[in-house]
């Protein structure tokens, strides 16, 4: 199973500048998107129903703001939206395909913005920190697939050091972060099929993605414990970008 996250700048552009060519060319088998920064509604037929896929879409109640979408070559056994918290299900944050023995979330956490302050996006990692121990008790396993807005470990960000103290790499949010892969025993699926540098997922600007400078990781797929056996390969694709973030791409040897 391929599986694909990617925040683009917008789903409809992105369609149009190729984005489901892409997708068809990489074979996935199930892209998380974030921020769609339209409502399904507004949404034309060539980015409601891409040729060999289907796609379901959950909205935010804000005008050309965040959104997210699932997007699967087979079938899910069922979909789900929403987390049963408001700061998650008011800006359409999270969407879940349900599989025969693996559950795919898609999901974009808040930053610092227009609609969020740096105590929501604190706020909205403890509530979803709960989601995750809730998620523990369940017999099956999880995918949780987006933005998360931080940067875990230096090597998760260039001129580390330039950025201590700054949102995206508080001391609070890498600790965050240590609870998810210590205590709770979720695996960063990333690093554990690649250890390199400079694996960066965002750029202040396109063309600092291209030079690969100044560029932070904070796009992951975050597994349940028994997935990681499964975990064959994972690469950042510089190449194939519809905004500022690049898409991280991971095959499990599961169907």
């Amino acid at each position: 199973m391929k599986v694909i996250n990617i925040q683009v700048d917008g789903l409809e552009a992105a369609v149009k500048d190729g984005f489901y060519d892409w997708i068809r060319d990489q074979d996935a088998d199930v892209v998380c998107v974030q921020n769609l920064k339209a409502k399904e509604y507004q949404l034309s037929d060539d980015v409601l129903y891409p040729e060999g896929y289907n796609a379901y879409f959950f909205d935010a109640e804000p005008d050309h703001y965040s959104g997210v979408a699932v997007i699967t070559k087979d079938m899910p056994k069922a979909i789900m939206t929403g987390l049963a918290f408001e700061s998650c299900d008011r800006y359409g944050r999270y969407m879940q395909a349900d599989f025969e023995h693996v559950s795919v979330g898609s999901l974009l956490m808040p930053n610092i913005d227009e609609h969020n302050t740096l105590e929501d996006k604190l706020a909205f990692q403890q509530e979803f920190l709960e989601h995750l121990k809730k998620t523990k008790r369940k017999r099956r396993e999880f995918i949780f697939a987006g933005t998360y807005w931080v940067a875990h470990k230096s090597v998760d960000l260039a001129n580390w050091s330039d950025h201590q103290g700054e949102p995206g790499f508080l001391p609070e949010e890498q600790a965050w972060l240590d609870q998810i892969t210590g205590p709770l025993e979720f695996v960063d699926a990333f690093r554990e099929a690649n250890f390199g540098e400079n694996q960066f997922t965002w750029w202040p600007d396109a063309e600092k993605a291209r030079r690969n400078q100044d560029g932070w990781r904070f796009d992951y797929q975050f597994c349940t414990p028994e997935i990681r056996q499964f975990i064959v390969d994972a690469k950042v694709d510089r190449d194939a970008m519809w905004g500022l973030h690049a898409p991280t791409i991971i095959e499990y040897e599961f169907d």
